[in-house]
């Protein structure tokens, strides 16, 4: 879907085409399709969240150890 805004005349101000344009974004519902596709998010399941709560756990604690062993910052 394409948004084409022209110019009336030749002495017409950017801002007023600039304006026009954003009008024509808003009112053709583009710009809230894309925010409502961007926030959804399928829900995870209990299982695959402890199974990454375990992945960051063992991460965190190797990466403890590797401090206290004085092989990383």
């Amino acid at each position: 879907m394409s948004i084409q805004v022209t110019r009336k005349d030749e002495k017409e101000a950017n801002e007023n085409i600039i304006r026009r344009f954003n009008r024509r974004v808003l009112q053709s519902g583009v710009i809230a399709k894309a925010k409502s596709v961007e926030r959804f998010s399928k829900p995870i399941s209990k299982i695959e969240r402890r199974k990454k709560a375990i992945i960051n756990r063992n991460r965190q604690n190797k990466k403890i150890l590797a401090i206290k062993m004085g092989l990383t910052k």
